[in-house]
């Protein structure tokens, strides 16, 4: 399936509101992580939502954010082009006042969406901030959604540092006001979540917050479908209750990490003695050619622990499509 922008994806939120599920939006903070998302939406026949932020984009472009970004783009659409899915890519948290990024996104042609943060602004100033990225958007006449933020979530993300005493919950009748005069087109809002590691049984989280907050949007006509960032602490059961609250967009990005590290070390460490000479041993410099013992290559290959990789994110996004309902709800698989 060819990669896809905003109008189809915008169609897709409208399925999943109807059809009551939701998705899990996968930052992708390495190539291996991307592939493996792929395999596994593929294989559940889910469309997928990827994500990728301006600190990303600069690790992929070498220090140049819009080279990565252009990087990982064309990237995506070449391995998108060969599943039988819709493939979707959301610019994750680009600060409002970064014109010149938010611009470069935008007419990159590469997002299907854009989430524009300003929710440590005031109220008024996360309006004006969010409004005049919205005009930005529609000036240019690309086929982009906007995202938007209203509440804290705890947690550090985009190099700000938000603590749990200065989160809050999102206001149902602030939301309306919210998306009435920002017009964005989707609305991550702050339910008790919390960016990075976090325990669900820790987490003072709130469905009911949402279900608040979705009745409110509806009764005033804004079909605007809710984002809850900071997902990976959250247990399934917690998963379960935001879908039913009106919940259709996850972000998610630390549990990705830990699953591409813990694998990458389960795999070295069950292969030790293969990498990593006995005591007595040297010569890694000369790759120990003057010594008895001698890695190997079956192992140390660098695409060999990255398989393994592949391999567990396709489950975990498996699983993930399974647990919010989206698996087998694809609007582009072929017949």
């Amino acid at each position: 399936m060819p990669y896809c922008h905003g109008n189809d994806l915008e169609r897709v939120y409208r399925h999943a509101r109807d059809g009551e599920y939701g998705f899990f939006a996968s930052n992708v903070v390495q190539f291996d992580i991307l592939v493996g998302l792929l395999r596994g939406a593929d294989r559940v026949g889910s469309d997928l939502v990827v994500q990728i932020n301006e600190e990303t984009a600069g690790f992929y472009g070498d220090g140049d954010p819009q080279a990565g970004l252009r990087a990982f783009g064309s990237y995506l659409r070449e391995l998108a082009a060969s599943k039988e899915v819709g493939v979707f890519c959301n610019i994750d948290h680009v600060r409002p006042d970064d014109e010149e990024f938010l611009r470069a996104c935008i007419q990159s042609g590469i997002p299907s969406s854009v989430m524009v943060d300003a929710s440590a602004e005031p109220f008024e100033a996360n309006v004006e901030r969010t409004r005049r990225a919205v005009d930005l958007v529609s000036a240019s006449e690309r086929d982009v959604l906007v995202e938007a933020e209203l509440g804290r979530v705890a947690g550090e993300e985009g190099g700000v540092e938000t603590s749990a005493d200065d989160a809050f919950y999102t206001d149902p009748e602030r939301a309306v006001e919210f998306v009435d005069r920002t017009g964005c087109d989707l609305l991550a809002i702050s339910v008790g979540t919390q960016h990075g590691v976090a325990s669900g049984r820790e987490l003072d989280v709130r469905p009911d917050v949402a279900r608040a907050v979705d009745d409110a949007l509806r009764d005033r006509g804004l079909e605007v479908p809710l984002v809850v960032h900071g997902s990976s602490g959250l247990t399934d059961e917690q998963v379960r209750a935001f879908v039913d609250a009106g919940v259709r967009k996850f972000n998610t990005n630390t549990r990705y990490q830990y699953e591409y590290t813990r694998t990458a070390f389960d795999y070295y460490r069950d292969h030790e003695d293969s990498i990593v000479p006995p005591d007595g041993v040297e010569g890694r410099d000369t790759l120990y050619s003057d010594a008895d013992w001698s890695p190997e290559k079956a192992h140390f290959h660098p695409g060999v622990a990255a398989e393994e990789v592949r391999t567990r994110l396709a489950d975990v996004m498996t699983e993930l499509a399974e647990l919010t309902g989206s698996a087998g709800q694809s609007r582009y698989a072929r017949s």
